[in-house]
């Protein structure tokens, strides 16, 4: 705003910010930039926010305030949930190099992942003592708020899991990068989206998806509800405060809703037996005329 009006930021005035400014610079979002209407939309919250912070402290800015807020938010859709089918995640799984240790850690964490449905900072967050690798194994996370919870682990991913914490203090971080050092969860975004990139050279159906931390998350849930795990588990699985939140693994799933159509099919059979009113030709008559 200050370079279209030609005006030092400490000199811009409560008059500069109106309909006529603000309205072309959502649109430069949008057509210039190239950000999305969600992005577009928190822009405007922002200085929505700011109208209504100066009108409440300036009664003689009400009108300025109901013409700022005048302006409205775009419609936009809910982006769709991503998440992998059982031969395309076992294809991401397959996609690291285990003939090297660099290979043999990145195929642990994604199993680790996988397995436990924990999202890029709690895996990167994980320390040796929070892993218990006996009978039966399962880990601790520490999620969002602090929030503590325990979840069991494949033999399979504890079997994965033992050679990287091998003679390792209790308090050191179980996955480390090629320095040895802690893994962040930049990393292990990255990981993923190399490890999606070789996966889909052998599985084209995984390039269109958007394949991220969360992706992998979503997909142990979808897994989870078609193993026939109640909701409630896996709320506490994920680690979510609203049992709503994972419904929305119940909507996207097209597998179950196709399971569950198939229970509830007509046979042919019943749909070509004879209604009771079809003998009853002055019947069949008045209804005909309806």
């Amino acid at each position: 705003m200050a370079k279209k009006l030609d005006k030092p930021l400490d000199q811009l005035a409560i008059e500069d910010v109106c309909t006529s400014t603000v309205r072309p610079f959502l649109l430069e979002l949008e057509q210039k930039r190239g950000c999305s209407i969600s992005t577009r939309n928190q822009r405007l919250a922002a200085i929505h926010a700011l109208a209504r912070f100066i009108g409440e402290r300036n009664p003689e800015h009400i009108a300025w305030l109901a013409e700022i807020r005048s302006i409205p938010f775009k419609k936009t859709s809910k982006p769709s949930m991503v998440y992998l089918e059982k031969h395309e995640m076992d294809a991401l799984l397959n996609a690291s190099n285990r003939q090297c240790p660099q290979g043999l850690r990145d195929h642990a964490l994604l199993l680790f992942l996988y397995n436990s449905g924990a999202r890029a900072s709690e895996a990167a967050q994980l320390t040796i003592a929070d892993l218990d690798l006996g009978t039966p194994p399962s880990v601790t996370l520490i999620g969002k708020g602090g929030k503590v919870r325990r979840c069991p682990l494949w033999p399979q991913t504890a079997s994965k899991l033992a050679p990287l914490i091998t003679g390792r203090e209790p308090q050191a971080p179980v996955f480390l990068n090629r320095r040895r050092q802690p893994i962040t969860r930049f990393g292990i975004r990255a990981l993923v989206k190399r490890s999606a990139q070789d996966a889909s050279r052998k599985l084209p159906s995984l390039s269109p998806k958007p394949i991220s931390t969360h992706t992998i998350r979503h997909t142990t849930a979808v897994h989870l509800l078609r193993s026939g795990v109640d909701i409630n588990t896996i709320r506490a699985w994920l680690g979510h405060v609203c049992l709503d939140t994972t419904h929305i693994y119940a909507e996207v799933d097209l597998e179950m809703k196709a399971k569950a159509l198939a229970q509830c099919e007509i046979p042919e059979s019943a749909t070509a037996t004879t209604e009771p009113w079809s003998n009853n030709p002055e019947l069949m008559v008045f209804l005909t005329s309806l």
